[in-house]
């Protein structure tokens, strides 16, 4: 292997991320089919989403600690076969509570093997560029919605919701399974450890008793969790927003797919600019922007409205997202990164798992979810104010004395 080869790791982890995140989020588009075909309601799926991420939050913990000792391959690996089971599973269930059960847990479980490790694989391959590298992989969730969204939508149009589940999983398999195959520790690492793949170390640093409990864990897991909370209703709901505007089903499908090209520019972005102007101010301004455009959305009505905030809102919340796993590097070191970016995804996906249960309470008490846009704009706007917060960087020999 070469230097070159990290652009693989790129690449391989990109494919991942989206579909591991493009199968997870298209339960959006499955929303009003399912409720239509089956009398489920829509706080009972949408709280299948918020199960989804309570599991991922969990799972991302225990996976990333498992990539500190055996590296991305076998956690990759698990991910892939969960995932594809988990939605063949999930469009056969009959009854409510075995959906929510079997999309909620397993595909929470699948899904969270994929970002974390990935992330963390990669900020050990790169020593420069970082935030761009780390940007291109988390990009995958941008590119979900244009592929993975319009997909799940033709194949309920030209079949059902259960049929288009189905081979959304075995396409997932399809996919990812020899993705698998690409996945390399970086050649210190395997050089290391005697031919066997193990994550790069780069010293003693913290410990991971003490690195959870430092000002700079506590105000990055604070913030994404902020975040996370923030962006997940407006994400989860606004195709069905957008219809409850007069949006045709189709068309507002299409708004999810700006968001997700905005995000994936976004992405590249935001991962530039934190490369050349410092990840903190970056961050502080895309979460200001974003708390705002989310108020923004009460304003609109017609689709090139929803179009325009489609874009500001996807490359806001999309480029923002990679930045904190560039900080965790930064603060921690690489030793214990994967049971840092862990932890600090299952607080972002106890964030995540608000929005999408909250959303559809608001609806189905209200017939409407302008109070779901108000809150989380008001959380977002936190959350640009807990990111201010963030403490300096810890110097290198800080680390090595903790």
């Amino acid at each position: 292997m070469n230097h070159s080869y990290r652009w693989v790791i790129v690449a391989a982890g990109a494919l991942m991320t989206c579909v591991a995140l493009g199968a997870m989020f298209s339960l959006a588009i499955f929303l009003e089919p399912m409720s239509l075909d089956t009398n489920w309601s829509r706080t009972g799926i949408s709280s299948a989403m918020t199960l989804n991420f309570l599991v991922m939050g969990l799972g991302g913990f225990a996976w990333g600690a498992i990539y500190d000792r055996v590296g991305a391959r076998p956690v990759v690996l698990a991910g892939a076969v969960l995932l594809g089971l988990s939605l063949v599973v999930a469009s056969r269930a009959t009854s409510l509570i075995v959906f929510q059960l079997s999309y909620g847990i397993i595909v929470g479980l699948a899904a969270s093997a994929f970002f974390a490790p990935m992330i963390a694989l990669t900020t050990a391959w790169f020593d420069t560029n970082r935030s761009l590298a780390v940007s291109l992989v988390s990009a995958g969730m941008g590119v979900a919605p244009m592929t993975i969204s319009p997909f799940a939508r033709w194949l309920i149009t030209a079949y059902d919701w259960r049929t288009a589940m189905f081979d959304i999983g075995v396409m997932a398999w399809v996919l990812l399974l020899p993705a698998v195959l690409l996945v390399r520790q970086p050649p210190v690492a395997v050089a290391a450890s005697g031919g066997t793949p193990a994550p790069v170390t780069d010293g003693p640093g913290m410990s991971v008793g003490q690195a959870l409990r430092s000002p700079q864990f506590i105000v990055l897991g604070l913030t994404f969790f902020a975040c996370c909370a923030a962006h997940s209703g407006p994400i989860f709901h606004m195709v069905s927003y957008a219809m409850s505007c007069g949006v045709a089903p189709m068309a507002a499908v299409s708004i999810y797919s700006v968001e997700g090209l905005a995000g994936l520019g976004g992405r590249v972005l935001y991962g530039v600019l934190g490369d050349r102007l410092g990840v903190k101010p970056v961050l502080v301004t895309g979460l200001a922007i974003q708390g705002l455009v989310i108020a923004a959305y009460l304003t609109v009505g017609q689709l090139e409205q929803f179009y325009l905030l489609a874009v500001i809102f996807g490359a806001t919340y999309g480029g923002v997202m990679p930045l904190y796993a560039v900080l965790a590097r930064e603060y921690f070191g690489l030793r214990i990164i994967g049971t840092i970016l862990g932890a600090a995804t299952m607080l972002s996906s106890l964030g995540m798992s608000l929005g999408p249960l909250a959303g559809g309470m608001i609806y189905d008490a209200t017939a409407s979810y302008h109070w779901l846009f108000i809150g989380s704009a008001l959380i977002g706007l936190g959350a640009a104010g807990i990111a201010i917060a963030f403490p300096p960087q810890p110097s290198r020999q800080k680390l090595q004395m903790a």
